[in-house]
């Protein structure tokens, strides 16, 4: 098998654009007092502590896509909104079973990184963090 037939960039992955994405994740994701909060973004998972006042700590975890609010996005041309509103709507999914936000965690699924949208995205969800 010649590995030359085969590679990402053939096959539509721009690993140099998902790296620029990664590091502008990296450079926005702070914690409360503006220092950086994570070293390991862009690995296959992350890690995060438990605040030690949590007694008994119980792990609430989900996850929630954007759905058709993309499409509405692409009508408009404006992402920073379904950032918000995906925090929102995970946060929500939290607080019914009784649990505190510790940590966001998510996904992007596309097939082109078109990393203005995508910072567009990723400012929303940062945005509703905080909130």
């Amino acid at each position: 098998m010649n590995k030359n037939l085969f590679t990402y960039k053939k096959s539509g992955v721009d690993i140099k654009a998902a790296d620029k994405f990664v590091n502008f994740i990296s450079k926005i994701s702070t914690n409360k007092r503006g220092k950086k909060k994570f070293n390991n973004i862009g690995g296959f998972g992350s890690i995060s502590n438990i605040p030690k006042n949590i007694i008994k700590p119980k792990i609430v975890a989900c996850t929630d896509g954007v759905g058709t609010k993309i499409e509405i996005a692409n009508m408009i041309n404006r992402y920073d909104t379904i950032g918000i509103d995906l925090v929102a709507m995970s946060v929500n999914d939290l607080i019914v079973q009784g649990a505190k936000p510790l940590l966001f965690l998510d996904y992007i699924s596309i097939n082109k990184i078109h990393l203005s949208k995508l910072k567009s995205i990723i400012k929303g969800i940062v945005k509703g963090c905080e909130i």
